[in-house]
């Protein structure tokens, strides 16, 4: 099990004790409402909430040719998730990079970051912008290349 998915078992593992402990308490609605929720948590928390990633390396490419801005992110992370959730649809216009996966990805976050791998890092024609606010990275999405 890689690290991204640490974070989204634990959380189904953890619904799951709490929802049999509403269950067996006589409280069957609130044990499926609780289960629900802990699994919603997971999959907004997991690598499945974000776009396929690519290399870092073959996203730096793809950005030089259509100019598109590149994401490094990491599972769990909050401020990603953020990003994510608040660009929604646009999302799949940017290259994303998980760093966790992509060692070349966080050496690039870390280059960026005086060696820190915050996240999520938007490289926007070759320029790093740290946790940008998701409505300037919409805006560079409908600037021309």
């Amino acid at each position: 099990m890689t690290r991204a998915w640490i974070l989204p078992v634990l959380l189904v593992l953890c619904g799951s004790v709490i929802a049999t402990g509403q269950f067996l308490s006589g409280s069957p609605i609130a044990a499926a409402t609780l289960l629900l929720l802990f699994v919603l948590l997971a999959a907004v928390n997991s690598p499945l909430a974000f776009p396929r990633s690519t290399g870092a390396s073959d996203a730096q490419r793809r950005s030089a040719a259509d100019g598109r801005p590149i994401v490094y992110w990491r599972p769990g992370c909050t401020y990603c998730l953020r990003l994510r959730l608040r660009l929604g649809r646009h999302a799949r216009q940017l290259h994303w990079v998980n760093i966790w996966r992509d060692p070349a990805g966080a050496a690039t976050v870390r280059a960026a970051n005086d060696g820190n791998e915050t996240v999520p890092t938007v490289v926007v024609a070759g320029r790093p912008h740290t946790n940008p606010d998701p409505a300037w990275v919409r805006e560079q999405l409908s600037r021309p290349a």
